[in-house]
């Protein structure tokens, strides 16, 4: 059934179990998911062709990402690698994709937490520049310096003259950080009015993802178009 014609608590019903099958995601081959649908363990209608393609594409892209662990580990290469984005937009679930399979001494998650009164007097990188990677080592910041330009912009956390610095410093900062031998790549992850609150609700009726909608998350919805405006900053 469409998405746009389904009724919304039968989607998110839905959308439920389909994170459901995510989970196995971990426990499943390319093989092993042929032998289960051969054997009669799972139904075609709980394996369709998409699915299967979908598991297929997702286990050959995991091994690129090996590869390429292998090659940052190999070279003594420097990676970093931002997720922004909307609230509920995806970040999480990519960041776990990409990270499923790689060993976690090369290929770290750094998902920092509101700044403690120290950080909040410190220079405004100095928290982030803390994580960053060695030789060898690729880190994946879920949100990062870009905060400022978010969420503290929108919320009220930084002054006016703390937001300019920002956006006076950053160029100069990520500069740096490229001379230095950093490779840093930046992904920004967006979704529609409409989806986000679809999202928030399904996190509301699913009990193993409510711990995922904070006070902050419902505030971004009052503020939708404060975010909006602040990404023609970015």
């Amino acid at each position: 059934m469409n998405d746009e014609t389904q009724d919304p608590l039968s989607r998110i019903k839905d959308e439920i179990v389909d994170s459901f099958d995510e989970e196995l995601e971990m426990q499943l081959e390319e093989d092993r998911l042929d032998e289960l649908v051969a054997e009669g363990l799972i139904s075609e209608g709980e394996a369709t062709l998409d699915r299967r393609i979908y598991f297929r594409e997702l286990f050959r892209l995991q091994h690129e990402l090996v590869r390429l662990q292998d090659w940052v580990q190999y070279k003594k290469l420097k990676v970093v690698v931002l997720f922004e984005g909307r609230d509920s937009a995806g970040k999480g679930g990519a960041i776990k994709r990409v990270t499923q399979r790689l060993n976690p001494r090369v290929c770290r998650v750094v998902a920092l937490p509101a700044p403690t009164e120290r950080e909040r007097h410190q220079w405004y990188f100095q928290r982030y520049t803390a994580h960053l990677p060695t030789a060898g080592e690729m880190v994946l910041f879920d949100r990062s310096w870009y905060n400022r330009a978010g969420v503290e912009r929108v919320m009220g956390f930084c002054s006016s003259e703390e937001l300019e610095e920002f956006f006076r410093s950053v160029p100069d900062f990520e500069r740096m950080l490229v001379r230095s031998g950093i490779i840093l790549l930046k992904y920004w992850f967006s979704i529609t009015d409409e989806e986000q609150e679809f999202r928030f609700n399904m996190r509301i009726q699913d009990p193993l993802k409510q711990w995922k909608l904070s006070p902050m998350d419902l505030q971004s919805r009052v503020h939708w178009e404060e975010y909006t405006l602040s990404l023609i900053h970015i």
